[in-house]
């Protein structure tokens, strides 16, 4: 079996949240979804796991961090800068706050980074192909 990560993220409203994840471009997996949780798929080997707070204390007694604080940032890589910035607009079309760090562009990396409806930060990046291979300047 290949590796794959699970991402699990508390939300508020599991309804908003299955609506902005799919207008970024995921896709919910049936299978691994009921009113507690769904499952949201980026890639073959990427999933987000949405619960909601009881759903999500069934498996840590750790409190649920406040909104406007930070423990991770998630990553994710798009194929352009293009592609980046169209993240990006979608995210805050659908009430998500976009540029919560400032945008990063060290020529041969772009990113952004918006935060979700429940305040978890995600980084979009783009990588120029040549400098993944070592072949840049």
């Amino acid at each position: 079996m290949s590796r794959m990560i699970f991402v699990n993220l508390p939300v508020l409203d599991l309804t908003a949240s299955i609506s902005f994840y799919q207008a970024l471009g995921f896709s919910q997996n049936m299978q691994f979804s009921d009113t507690t949780a769904a499952c949201m798929v980026w890639s073959d080997s990427i999933f987000v796991m949405l619960l909601t707070h009881a759903k999500w204390q069934t498996f840590t007694t750790r409190p649920i961090p406040a909104q406007g604080c930070s423990e991770v940032m998630l990553a994710l890589n798009a194929d352009s800068i293009d592609a980046v910035n169209q993240f990006v607009a979608t995210a805050g079309a659908q009430g998500g706050k976009v540029d919560v760090n400032p945008p990063q562009d060290h020529g041969f990396m772009f990113s952004r980074s918006v935060l979700d409806l429940d305040g978890h930060i995600w980084e979009i990046f783009w990588m120029d192909p040549a400098a993944l291979a070592g072949d840049s300047q």
